[in-house]
């Protein structure tokens, strides 16, 4: 520790910023369903996320590996400021996504940072290519599919073994059973994507010549990861839990339940083979895989589109907002401090803008404006049957409603004649000799 210049403490402590963002901003992934359910409470469910996302943390160092010598060649003459400025580009994408409630990826906002400040640091050589393809943009687009049809087929089987079942007795044990998936998928988002933040940290360590390349994370760096995920996940990204939960689609117990088995399977056999995964997009295609393989549930397809676009623009952006950062830092210990000063003020612009309309665990639930039907939603709609339990009542069952309203409007020829108006009806007695008086106008 005591080799630590002062460049790379504002490294290391960028890096736990950035991983504390990560934790509210990939709250949704584990309790968005749960919590749109009923499964759990908000703040129950958070600190439940928080505490598992800790545990993750200690379990494995595969993807911290891919980080700090995967993707980024630190022999290439990297520097800390070149990591700080990838940092904050990562950070301020997190922000705007955050802000606009979108699920973009954390994990490929970190990616476009550090190559987008490489890029402009050093140049091509200091990526590896066949290691961005292999395991950042493949598993990007194959991850969401896999986990999709996973989900799908989880709850259109779900469906079918309990279509004989209540729908309120087996709701109650798909709720228990989401709690269990909830803390699994929080487990497993400890795995992946604390460990980002140890790869970056050991990252500028190997950089700054404290530790030995491609030497495993120390436990200092593992623990201080773990903490600051866990108490981003304990605050709550409650603007994109709102979006998972209630914007993708209606989700009903069974549905939450098969979205987060799949997504939990795939984000831990992720993190065994060292794929730095996106758990972000995961969840996301388990979310829309649910809501077609449930009879009758339609994904709303404008708001998975705007979460698709987000994805695509994750690792641009955040690698051009890392590069102006990177030119500035180039420059000296001024532009660092530039950086910096810039950083904080955009970071805080965005804090502001989302106090005008808060969203919090008391209004989490309140389910997003109703959108138009578009040409996809209507066609779904039309060939997919009402799921189970929407059915009408029989005929011999007392229809509430009709007990209460009447099946048709009253026929207005019945009705008796309308009283007078209360004016005249109060209106005192008109005196006989008035009554005279008008007889002889007359």
């Amino acid at each position: 520790m005591e080799h630590i210049t002062l460049l790379i403490g504002i490294v290391i402590v960028t890096a736990l910023v950035f991983d504390f963002t990560n934790g509210f901003h990939d709250t949704a992934n584990a309790m968005a369903t749960t919590i749109s359910t009923g499964a759990l409470r908000p703040k129950t469910a958070v600190a439940m996320s928080a505490v598992l996302n800790l545990v993750g943390a200690f379990l494995s160092v595969e993807v911290a590996k891919t980080i700090s010598g995967g993707i980024i060649d630190e022999s290439a003459g990297i520097r800390p400021e070149v990591i700080f400025a990838g940092l904050v580009g990562a950070i301020v994408w997190n922000l705007l996504t955050w802000l606009a409630g979108l699920p973009s990826s954390s994990s490929h906002a970190l990616f476009g940072g550090l190559i987008g400040a490489t890029l402009v640091s050093v140049g091509t050589g200091g990526v590896h290519g066949g290691a961005v393809v292999m395991k950042v943009l493949i598993p990007a687009v194959a991850a969401p599919i896999v986990a999709g049809l996973a989900a799908m087929a989880a709850t259109r089987l779900t469906y079918r073994l309990t279509r004989h079942r209540d729908e309120a007795d087996t709701a109650k044990g798909y709720r228990a059973g989401q709690i269990a998936s909830a803390a699994l998928v929080s487990l497993a988002h400890g795995t992946n994507d604390a460990q980002k933040t140890m790869g970056v940290i050991t990252l500028a360590l190997i950089t700054g010549g404290v530790v030995a390349p491609h030497a495993d994370p120390p436990l200092w760096v593992i623990a201080s990861a773990g903490m600051a995920i866990a108490l981003g996940t304990y605050l709550g990204g409650w603007r994109i839990i709102r979006t998972m939960g209630k914007g993708i689609t209606d989700i009903q117990p069974p549905q939450g339940f098969a979205a987060q088995t799949g997504a939990a399977a795939t984000i831990l056999a992720s993190s065994h083979l060292g794929f730095a995964l996106s758990t972000t997009q995961v969840c996301s295609g388990a979310v829309m895989g649910s809501g077609l393989g449930r009879k009758g549930g339609v994904v709303r397809w404008s708001t998975a589109g705007r979460m698709v676009l987000a994805w695509g623009l994750t690792l641009p952006a955040a690698g051009l907002v890392a590069a102006g950062a990177a030119f500035l830092a180039k420059q000296g210990s001024w532009g660092v401090a530039a950086v910096a000063v810039l950083g904080l003020g955009v970071c805080g612009a965005i804090w502001a803008a989302s106090r005008r309309k808060p969203i919090d665990h008391t209004n989490v639930n309140d389910g997003p404006a109703a959108e138009p039907v578009g040409v996809v939603t209507a066609a779904l709609q039309t060939v997919s049957p009402p799921p189970a339990g929407s059915m009408t009542a029989p005929a011999t069952a007392p229809d509430t409603e009709s007990a209460t309203e009447p099946a048709t409007e009253p026929d207005v020829s019945d009705a008796p004649a309308p009283a007078a108006p209360a004016a005249a009806a109060d209106a005192p007695p008109t005196p006989p000799a008035a009554r005279k008086k008008t007889a002889a106008a007359r």
